[in-house]
């Protein structure tokens, strides 16, 4: 019987519960045996390997987070330790993996393939960051929570005359500030990809003052800047009161909406028929409405477009 192993690696993503239900769904129609990883690599490499029945993922499409846990495990950099997961796998009589996670999870399975063992990677994270793939599990819920929060901010910032400075996640990528900022309306969005102008950001809110504006909205990226410091030069030079929020972790909990659960269970299907059918050692992708499959080297070469029709509608709509 073809046997894969399961497990879910990086920051949790809303919609990795939903990709780990329809895995094992897949595998009992592909009449395979799916095992249940638990805690990511550190797992693998401990030997938290089991059985995974249908009654295990029962309910859990609509749970946020993911059941199998995620730890970091900066050792799985060593190659003794890649070794031994290959080994503590194939001890199980297991050669096949599903990683559901973002780059990081993509670099270590790549490692394993390395030792012989046949890997899929699902991309799963908020920060949409994976190059090879339009969308990554849990993006578009994370944005219908961001929007949702800084559609909160806006009704008190309007009551008050008020500039909210919104911090969103996103580490090295733009994709969450830039779609928040436009589902929501907002007039400034600053994001790795734009750079941080900190003077044209305080002169643009300066400029929605003059205009009686009764509110002003800047999203920004994590880890840009100190988010208190430049709410507070705002308000000391644009005449708004202003506030920072930063959302955290929030961004990442919360049941997965409708697209994140349908894209999962895809995904999901597509990586067991793949490993099924031989067709391992890839990463899976959207591209337009298709599921696509990347050679793992290519996807972890690959760069991430950047979204400029979104940035122009940034500027070009700006009130």
């Amino acid at each position: 019987m073809c046997k894969i192993a399961i497990l879910t690696s990086g920051g949790d993503a809303p919609g990795m519960n939903a990709a780990i239900r329809a895995a094992q769904r897949s595998a009992l129609h592909h009449n395979c045996k799916l095992f249940a990883v638990q805690d990511a690599f550190k797992g693998l490499v401990d030997g938290k390997i089991r059985p995974f029945s249908r009654d295990d993922v029962a309910r859990i499409i609509n749970r946020g987070g993911t059941i199998l846990g995620s730890v970091r495990y900066p050792e799985f950099k060593r190659k003794d330790v890649q070794k031994l997961a290959a080994q503590r796998m194939k001890s199980f009589g297991i050669d096949k993996l599903i990683i559901i996670g973002g780059g990081g999870s993509f670099r270590g399975g790549r490692e394993l393939v390395n030792d012989d063992i046949e890997v899929v990677g699902i991309p799963a994270t908020i920060d949409n960051d994976v190059p090879s793939t339009d969308y990554a599990i849990g993006f578009h819920t994370a944005v219908n929570t961001a929007v949702q929060s800084i559609d909160r901010l806006r009704d008190t910032s309007d009551s008050h005359q008020r500039c909210s400075v919104v911090e969103v996640m996103g580490r090295d990528c733009g994709d969450l500030a830039l779609f928040s900022g436009i589902a929501s309306g907002s007039e400034i969005v600053v994001t790795p990809e734009t750079g941080y102008d900190e003077a044209g950001i305080i002169e643009n809110v300066k400029e929605a003052f003059k205009r009686n504006k009764r509110h002003a909205i800047v999203v920004i990226t994590e880890n840009m800047t100190d988010v208190g410091s430049l709410a507070r030069k705002i308000e000391d030079r644009s005449g708004f009161e202003t506030r920072a929020t930063v959302l955290g972790h929030v961004q990442r909990g919360g049941s997965p909406d409708a697209f994140d659960r349908v894209l999962a269970t895809r995904m999901a299907h597509q990586a067991v028929a793949n490993l099924k059918h031989g067709q391992g050692s890839a990463v899976l992708g959207l591209k337009g409405n298709d599921i696509i499959t990347h050679a793992f080297q290519d996807a972890l070469d690959m760069e991430k477009e950047p979204l400029d029709e979104h940035f122009t509608l940034i500027r070009e709509l700006k009130e």
